[in-house]
């Protein structure tokens, strides 16, 4: 590797610490946000709203270079954005109400050994013994940082609650993950992204006016900032701060450097929103990283 390729590497690290820091910070925002009042459709129709004409000039431009799209397409494109930014989202925002953002993170890291589970499921891959401890690591880590919120709060039937609608936030965008490798070979990543994302913003939108009345967007300033914050370093800037790590050194090295993402969302939590951290919450952070890192050493 000449000296060129060692420094987009380096570059390409940066670029993947700073996008896992804006996605951590998104369960910051949001617990900042709800004791303002707002729920969490309203919160994440403005976050989507506020983002949608930056993925929309995205998809606009993506479009002229590329081939139109075809029925089948459109359709691919629109099941996967409702998996992925729709479904993961709102139940993510849904169980932030009941559990703590350094929790939060480490449930709905889960992903990879539930794209493994899909995997084997619907395609017949095998799991290895590689895979199954790096899960069974993942899940223990869990269940130390579960005792942990139990702890501090003394709730836990809420926090069951909470934990199972981030895990359903998980399994959602794993299934979009298991899907999107197809039409992102075809479309190419930004292009399918920007697609995604818009078509979740009007499943967002719709959802919104059905429970919703309209006027409900009108929210304090606060809520407001903290959207416009959410928008643009937890949903624009982390995609495409991600996109360049990947195109610098790779996916699976990118998505290593995004298992940063648990430990920087303790810290945030803890810096930001006094969330009290244990001996518990740590030992479970580290088995949560190490049996993704473990899987994703392959």
């Amino acid at each position: 590797m000449g000296a060129s390729q060692r420094n987009d590497a380096r570059f390409g690290i940066w670029l993947a610490v700073i996008a896992s820091a804006g996605f951590s910070l998104k369960a910051i925002l949001a617990k900042l946000a709800y004791p303002h009042g707002v729920d969490p459709v309203t919160l994440v129709a403005l976050r989507m709203l506020l983002a949608a004409p930056v993925f929309a000039v995205v998809a606009w431009r993506e479009a002229q270079r590329g081939q139109p799209l075809t029925g089948r397409d459109w359709a691919t494109v629109t099941v996967l954005g409702l998996f992925g930014y729709y479904g993961a989202s709102m139940l993510d925002f849904y169980g932030l109400q009941y559990i703590s953002a350094g929790l939060e993170r480490l449930v709905l890291f889960t992903y990879p050994t539930l794209t493994l589970l899909i995997g084997w499921i619907a395609h017949g891959r095998r799991i290895t013994r590689r895979e199954v401890v790096a899960s069974l690591l993942c899940y223990a880590g869990i269940a130390l940082a579960v005792v942990h919120d139990i702890e501090v709060s003394g709730d836990s039937a809420l926090i069951a609650l909470g934990c199972a609608l981030v895990f359903g936030s998980s399994l959602s965008f794993a299934l979009y993950l298991t899907g999107a490798a197809a039409p992102i070979r075809k479309l190419g990543a930004t292009r399918f992204s920007a697609l995604a994302t818009l078509v979740s913003t009007v499943a967002v939108m719709l959802h919104f006016v059905a429970v919703r009345p309209f006027d409900a967007l009108a929210q304090p300033a606060p809520v407001l900032w903290l959207a416009a914050a959410m928008a643009v370093f937890s949903t624009v800037l982390p995609v495409f701060l991600q996109s360049a790590a990947i195109r610098r050194m790779g996916a699976q090295t990118a998505a290593l450097v995004g298992s940063t993402g648990p430990v920087i969302t303790v810290f945030l939590a803890w810096w930001m929103l006094a969330e009290p951290v244990s001996a518990l919450q740590i030992a479970g952070t580290v088995l949560v990283i190490g049996g993704v890192m473990w899987v994703g050493k392959r």
